[in-house]
């Protein structure tokens, strides 16, 4: 879980969580100003914490080193400010563990429409907009890419070079592009998504940058597909 001034709901995520599944819970709090460390630890997980902060995809990094360190064979990424229902980490270890796919995300916009209403309406039309652009370009086909709520497989993530990533906002899909070029092959399940007042949200300005560098790096590996013909998925 990389966390970021989540004092405020870190104990009804870690509540959630399903431990009939999770062997080890890991939250690595990225240097935040309040009480973040103090009241995870005092729930009795794995606390790791930044002694700078190394901005969202510094911090995801260190969550997957930790995670590889302990030994995980599956690893999900959840945000520990509640806005995922945690119970998703069930189907998400499920799927990866069958061996068919190698990355899976959570995604916020299917299924339902009463499950996802709770998205304000300036982040779900980029979003559409983005996912369809992103769609062409990488040629898969996801609800989504801009979900918080991933899993990998360990096979994934001792092969990519996830710590060359970015260390914004971005790095989750410079690591699902990454993912490609090395043949994984990506999945999702349906994630419905709860916006409240505790929950972490980027700035508008932020969330533009994002945007801007989603289309970048999507059109950089369209480039890349037509110039090389793509790779074959491992396995096929």
């Amino acid at each position: 879980m990389p966390a970021y001034f989540a004092e405020k709901t870190v104990g009804k995520t870690v509540a959630a969580i399903p431990r009939d599944i999770v062997d080890t819970i890991i939250l690595v709090d990225d240097c935040s100003k309040d009480n973040t460390t103090e009241t995870a630890r005092a729930l009795g997980i794995e606390v790791f914490r930044n002694e700078t902060n190394k901005n969202y995809g510094g911090n995801v990094k260190r969550c997957l080193q930790e995670a590889l360190d302990a030994g995980a064979d599956i690893v999900i990424q959840l945000h520990p400010d509640f806005q995922y229902p945690p119970g998703i980490v069930a189907p998400m270890a499920a799927i990866l563990a069958t061996g068919h796919y190698d990355f899976c995300l959570g995604a916020r916009l299917g299924g339902r429409k009463d499950t996802r209403v709770s998205m304000p309406f300036w982040r779900l039309l980029p979003n559409r907009i983005l996912t369809h652009v992103m769609d062409i370009c990488l040629g898969t086909k996801h609800t989504e890419y801009h979900t918080g709520m991933r899993g990998y497989t360990r096979e994934m993530l001792e092969t990519v070079k996830f710590h060359e990533l970015s260390n914004h906002f971005i790095f989750d899909n410079e690591m699902f592009i990454a993912g490609l070029k090395d043949g994984f092959r990506s999945c999702e399940v349906s994630c419905p998504t709860v916006y409240e007042e505790d929950s972490s949200s980027i700035s508008f300005q932020k969330a533009m940058r994002y945007g801007s560098e989603c289309l970048k790096i999507s059109f950089a590996y369209l480039m890349w597909r037509l110039k090389t013909g793509g790779v074959k998925p491992r396995g096929v």
